[in-house]
């Protein structure tokens, strides 16, 4: 995933989705990358263009070892947005990114479409605590306050009953760099944006875990009471990592809001440069094999790539009208009743990317013996397994 210089720092980002959908910009937590949010954006691809980076000092981004603010950040990502040529966006964030999307929402209005707050506050007490935090990370680094902290990330079963899901969390977290996690203490520590909460005239989204102790319940009701056009939302049995833990749940609340925000009706995409189809191809196929494609395609094939790069996956794939899990099942129907083995063994994984499940896929599978014939699904049932293997079992 590429790097961008904003507002002074090299950011790592990732962009993907439709060019022509409303952009939805995510910022992590502390201690974070934008790997927290695999689980949710499986949700929202194909209808919106995602945007998610790691925060200076987190992940691949820049390590800036100097005192920065919650406003810092929050210029990160509007610098991120200038960069990108993105004019305005769709922000959520959580915990640390809530805070920056408070911020940015406050210092760049007329940026923001809509802003959704999960697990996060508007002032954190106290700033000695989080300065003795980032003293104690210095020293000994993130794996020092690892454990106390996935006790408030998540609730006490989840570790257990989900190992897969946060053992990569819990990773990340002791593998961020520790001037990055203490500059971002120290930021927090010192962080009041009550006062400007009035000034935030997005519809705003709150989410809040109801067995937080991070940033309780009342943290979000703080922030309601000051945003004008704010909306609360409790999850139960929910502590901090709210996005991780239950991202079907938080997924289902956030789409419900973006659509509602949406704006008019989009029309077709239209005509797309290469730039942007092989964006979308990338974001679907994936990179190691569009890569391959178009340096393999050579003077005679050439053409064919771009032709497909810019019509299929720029004006079609690109078109928001439908979300790409819907394309993806379209996909995979017609692959099977043309008997299309390569092609539907290539859209395969993309369409669980995309949002489809195991489940579905077998409901599609069977709904195309009906419509193409039991030998076309006979050969499309055998066409999964070959791809997913045990996954099917």
């Amino acid at each position: 995933m590429p790097q961008i210089q904003a507002n002074g720092t090299n950011l790592h980002y990732e962009l993907s989705g439709p060019s022509g959908a409303p952009v939805v910009a995510f910022s992590n937590s502390l201690g974070t990358a934008l790997a927290m949010w695999d689980a949710l954006v499986p949700h929202l691809r194909g209808r919106y263009r995602v945007l998610r980076y790691d925060t200076r000092g987190h992940g691949a981004s820049q390590v800036r070892d100097e005192p920065a603010s919650v406003e810092d950040l929050a210029d990160d990502l509007l610098g991120l947005l200038d960069a990108l040529g993105i004019g305005r966006a769709h922000v959520v964030g959580l915990s640390l990114g809530g805070m920056t999307g408070q911020a940015l929402a406050m210092r760049a209005p007329e940026r923001v479409l809509s802003l959704t707050l999960m697990a996060t506050a508007a002032e954190m007490p106290s700033e000695a605590s989080w300065n003795e935090r980032a003293e104690t990370v210095r020293a000994q680094g993130t794996a020092a306050i690892v454990d106390a902290t996935m006790e408030r990330w998540f609730t006490p079963d989840f570790p257990r009953n989900a190992p897969a899901v946060v053992a990569p969390v819990r990773a990340q977290f002791v593998g961020t760099d520790r001037a990055g996690y203490a500059v971002c203490c120290n930021a927090i520590g010192r962080m009041d944006l009550r006062p400007g909460l009035g000034r935030i005239t997005a519809p705003t989204l709150v989410i809040a875990g109801r067995d937080d102790p991070a940033t309780p319940p009342a943290k979000s009701e703080e922030i309601c009471a000051g945003i004008p056009q704010a909306e609360l939302v409790l999850l139960p049995s929910a502590r901090h990592l709210l996005a991780v833990e239950h991202p079907e749940a938080t997924a289902s609340h956030l789409l419900a809001f973006l659509d509602r925000h949406r704006g008019a009706a989009e029309a077709a995409t239209g005509a797309v440069p290469f730039a942007e189809g092989v964006l979308n191809r990338r974001g679907v196929l994936g990179e190691a094999h569009v890569d391959r494609s178009l340096a393999a395609a050579g003077t005679f094939a050439g053409p064919w790539q771009d032709f497909i790069t810019r019509v299929a996956w720029g004006e079609v794939w690109g078109d928001p009208r439908l979300p790409w899990k819907t394309r993806s099942l379209v996909t995979l129907g017609l692959m099977v009743a043309l008997g299309r083995e390569e092609e539907f063994k290539l859209h395969v994984r993309p369409a669980l990317a995309n949002g489809v499940t195991v489940s579905e896929l077998q409901a599609l599978l069977l709904q195309a013996a009906v419509y193409a014939g039991v030998p076309a699904a006979n050969g499309a049932f055998r066409w999964a397994k070959d791809v997913l293997g045990d996954e099917l079992a």
